[in-house]
């Protein structure tokens, strides 16, 4: 794995010969040191090139330094095939253009780093879609799918990514730039007239089929799945001698893939989804002939670990009560014209299953509910990395594939093979073509579990090979099946695929080590690597108190890098950096943790650059599959990064605002004449044309006078909206009482710390904590629950007073008794009366993360407003983030990714609610519009239905 080259003189090479990014820091090489696989190896150095020229350009430079090479798309390879010591070609962030979509000829042309949804959203204008779709569409490349020949739900009808693959530009090491696809034979023998680098490429590609025919036809599986081996059966006459085709799944071996000519298919008007659940997963795979005769257009199978996770309980839990009773299910998709006719195929094969020992079934029409059943799915390798049966599961043979028609008796002995290992497992896959992923128990800690693991590596490739299966069936071979290669195709193909590589590659610079003369299976694995677990502030309750193990939760799935959707992650969304992504901060504290590559522990400039531009929206602490929680993180690095350090001027103006709030009460009038004077900007460090929210003349606690009688509920007047916008407390007093509730406050003035979180000043807040328990303790005891108005308020009692102290019984009451407005109405039974009119609601980020917005929604339909739940991510102020000086330009990016354009579109009639002070910030400052609570809009709604004998409603 070492390259005895000059790691300076390349760098200077490639800097004077790229206009893209050359990154050879300690922070860049750390970031890339590991794929979503077992393994890690540090490369040399990183270029992002700004198109396919720059690409060439980065080869080139290599080339003359003769150092090694790794194309590499989203990252989450399985198999070890995206880490390697070698320069990094990242086309991810600027190699990003379709120039050609032609419904016609049902084609496109893409460059390698077009997301597949993107390419998905042109083709979907023309009714077309590009048929392979694995789970993690959102944010997987096309040249990642065609290095690894990637598959999905739908290759059931639309085949493997190379049966959709047309032409291929590529670039050889040596710098040969060719166009290659199906080669009729005239078109062979032009080529192999003229001669040079080409002809010498495709006469010995000719030549290597002839020798080899035979033994491909004989011991290639005729399976829908064969991902292993390179695709020599693409080369053979019947085959059209398919040069693109047999590149498609070399991992990065041969060719660097400059732009790809794709095949695209109709895509289903519409779709249905019957689940079938069973007694166990061994039952469930026994039906999948039978399922298969009614023409699914997909049909996958999981067991209960898929629904067991933490994850899966905490994010859907709706889907979950949904799903009919089992301890495994099949999920059959149907496609029609219309929604009736998708229902009616999914209905005729219900009604053929009916009867004694029929299975449960479910018949989702609606594509909202199927796409909730369907993330549960595509979660799964984040979800059963932590199962709560399993403890800690990892890749290793997650991704063999057998006939469909064998599937249930290798799952059943598979089985029997990890219990004589004594491993657990959870299973699930593409059933309909035979393909089974799991996640395993395997201890890669110690020598003795990592022997253990090659046992049993070893052993399951021989049972999969007994089968008539492959070692992959989806996720490639990379370093972690490349060296049981042999035990599938024999060690004559295997000699093959060697000749294959080095027709293209000959001196072996194209990702060394990976499928072909690899590295063996279980050198340079990730869990060798020893981590520091250094004395933490938080105490992480779910990872025994440890924060290396919180850091580990990070697999690589790389759901942090989808462009859509969620909250998760907004620095990505703004910047598409790898290093403000939740998985690339994840990695660059693991890295620190190792001290390897990062040397400098907590006091690391590379993680303090690339925590800066988190949010701390707490969005990876729901939507990570792996529960990555990034904004505890970020306070814990935080806090040690300033131990006897001064932190930035906007931690003190910002971070502290609830003391500075309590001062400025004493005199509002002066506070905000000071605000807006350029001098305190400046000594905050606020951004020029950001406004300070000015302080309210009287505070909520001052005007609140209690009805009397012992209270049903204690309302939280928390610093944004006592000393900011007192109007959103009265709103709610108002309603809780119609609600026939008796309101109390805090006898003194409390604050949960919010902002202190986001500078690490978590001595503070945990002081701020422990005084709120203190003052609480009589109302927490007796049970009385506490009602809070700011999402970001309310998430500190239901998550950071827990992780702070996980053993306080008063802690964990207090946080089980803490409720949203919503929440509350619904405990009371409490009914709005209606309210008419359109509103656009922004759910704050902790509420969405860390409460759940179903209340709310429950709450806005009893309103009777017609309500659009904004999807659209993190508005960017985040509390203090926004405000800050070096922070204000991301924001406003996050802010424009997200919600502001829709504000801006939204009719004037509408109204805007948003529950986070912050969020009505951003709003009102950069879109200029004015956004309420939603306390606020219930106000109106009482106040209207008596008449206005209450005093004005909210004016639409």
């Amino acid at each position: 794995m070492a390259w005895k080259g000059d790691a300076a003189a390349l760098e200077d090479d490639l800097r004077r010969s790229v206009r893209g990014e050359v990154r050879f820091d300690a922070g860049s090489r750390a970031l890339y040191a590991t794929d979503a696989s077992n393994y890690r190896q540090v490369p040399i150095g990183v270029v992002v090139p700004r198109d396919v020229e720059d690409l060439e350009a980065a080869v080139a430079a290599c080339r003359r330094h003769r150092a090694p090479i790794l194309g590499r798309g989203g990252g989450t390879s399985l198999a070890g095939q995206c880490c390697n010591v070698a320069v990094v070609l990242d086309g991810s962030r600027h190699l990003t253009r379709i120039p050609e979509v032609d419904p016609e000829r049902r084609i496109a042309r893409v460059e390698p780093g077009v997301v597949l949804d993107s390419l998905r959203r042109e083709a979907g204008r023309h009714g077309l879609t590009f048929g392979p779709d694995p789970a993690t569409h959102a944010w997987c490349t096309l040249g990642g799918m065609i290095g690894n020949n990637s598959c999905g739900v739908h290759s059931v009808t639309a085949g493997r990514t190379s049966d959709n693959l047309e032409e291929l530009t590529v670039l050889t090491y040596d710098g040969l730039r060719l166009r290659v696809g199906a080669t009729p034979e005239p078109e062979l023998e032009r080529i192999l007239r003229s001669g040079g680098r080409r002809g010498e490429i495709y006469r010995r590609l000719r030549d290597l089929r002839d020798r080899y025919a035979p033994l491909i036809r004989e011991r290639f599986p005729r399976i829908p799945r064969r991902v292993s081996g390179f695709n020599l059966d693409e080369l053979l006459p019947e085959r059209g001698f398919h040069v693109a085709r047999a590149l498609a799944g070399t991992e990065g071996t041969c060719v660097t893939f400059l732009e790809a000519t794709v095949r695209l298919v109709p895509s289903p008007r519409a779709r249905a989804l019957l689940v079938l659940s069973y007694e166990d997963v061994f039952r469930a795979a026994d039906h999948v002939l039978e399922v298969l005769e009614a023409g699914p257009i997909g049909l996958e199978g999981m067991d209960r670990s898929l629904v067991d996770s933490d994850f899966t309980r905490r994010s859907y839990r709706e889907v979950l009560d949904s799903l009919p009773a089992g301890n495994a299910w099949l999920l059959a998709e149907f496609g029609g014209g219309t929604r009736e006719e998708a229902a009616d195929r999914a209905r005729a094969l219900r009604a053929r299953l009916a009867g004694p020992g029929a299975p449960g079934m479910l018949l989702a029409e609606d594509p909202a509910a199927q796409a909730r059943i369907w993330q549960v799915r595509e979660a799964a390798v984040g979800t059963t990395s932590r199962d709560p049966r399993l403890g800690d599961a990892w890749p290793g043979w997650e991704d063999s594939a057998v006939p469909p028609a064998r599937l249930a008796v290798y799952l059943r002995d598979l089985r029997a093979l990890l219990g004589a290992y004594g491993y657990g497992a959870a299973l699930y896959g593409h059933f309909g073509e035979g393909c089974l992923h799991a996640r395993i128990d395997f201890d890669l800690r110690t020598s003795e579990g990592v022997r253990k693991y090659r046992s049993f590596l070893e052993e399951a490739a021989d049972l999969v090979v007994s089968h008539g299966g492959s070692l992959s069936g989806e996720h490639g071979d990379g370093q972690q099946r490349g060296e049981l290669l042999s035990r599938m195709f024999g060690d004559e193909l295997v000699r093959a695929f060697r000749e294959f590589k080095a027709i293209w590659d000959p001196e072996n610079r194209m990702n060394p080590g990976k499928k072909v003369d690899p590295y063996p299976l279980d050198a340079g694995l990730r869990l060798a690597t020893r981590l520091g677990d250094p004395p933490a502030a938080f105490r992480y309750p779910e990872d025994r108190g440890s924060f290396s193990r919180a850091v580990l939760r990070c697999v690589g799935v790389g759901k942090c890098r989808r462009e859509t959707g969620g909250v998760m992650c907004p620095s990505w969304r703004a910047t598409s950096e790898e290093k403000h992504s939740t998985r690339g901060r994840a990695r660059l504290l693991f890295e620190m943790l190792s001290g390897q590559v990062i040397t400098d522990g907590f006091r690391s400039a590379e993680v303090r650059e690339a925590l800066d531009l988190c949010l701390s929206c707490k969005g990876c602490r729901t939507e990570c599959p792996a529960g990555v929680d990034m904004a505890t993180y970020k306070a814990e690095f935080l806090y040690h990064y300033y131990q006897g350090r001064l932190r930035p001027r906007s931690a003190y103006a910002l971070g502290l605002v609830p003391w500075w709030a309590r001062l400025a009460s004493l005199a509002p009038g002066a506070a905000n004449g000071l605000l807006r004077s350029g001098w305190v900007q400046w000594i905050g460090g606020i951004a020029p044309g950001r406004q300070l929210p000015a302080f309210a003349a009287e505070t909520f606690r001052k005007g609140f006078r209690p009805r009397g009688g012992d209270p049903d509920v204690l309302l939280w007047p928390d610093t944004f909206t006592n000393f900011f916008q007192p109007e959103i407390a009265k709103a709610a007093v108002e309603i809780l009482e119609a609600a026939g509730l008796r309101v109390a406050i805090p006898r003194r003035v409390l604050c949960c710390g919010r902002p202190l979180y986001d500078f690490g000043m978590l001595d503070l807040a945990r002081r701020q904590l422990r005084q709120i328990l203190d003052s609480l303790r009589p109302e927490i005891e007796a049970g009385i629950p506490l009602v809070g108005l700011e999402p970001s308020c309310v998430a500190v009692f239901r998550d950071e007073l827990v992780n702070l102290f996980p053993e306080d019984e008063t802690a964990r009451r207090l946080s089980a008794q803490t409720f949203t407005l919503a929440e509350m109405l619904a405990r009371a039974g409490f009914t709005p009366p209606p309210l008419s009119g359109a509103a656009l609601v922004q759910p704050h980020c902790h509420h969405q993360a860390v409460m759940g917005f179903t209340a709310d929604r429950r709450l806005l339909a009893a309103l009777g407003v017609e309500a659009r739940v904004l999807d659209a991510g993190c508005c960017g102020m985040a509390g203090a983030f926004g405000f800050e000086r070096d922070h204000a330009e991301v924001s406003l990016a996050c802010g424009e990714s997200g919600p502001l354009p829709a504000v801006r579109e939204a009719g004037p009639g509408t109204l805007i609610l948003a529950d986070g002070f912050s969020c009505r910030e951003q709003i009102s400052q950069a879109a200029g519009r004015k956004a309420l609570h939603l306390a606020e809009a219930v106000r109106a709604a009482i106040r209207a239905s008596r008449g206005d004998e209450w005093g004005p409603t909210v004016s639409f």
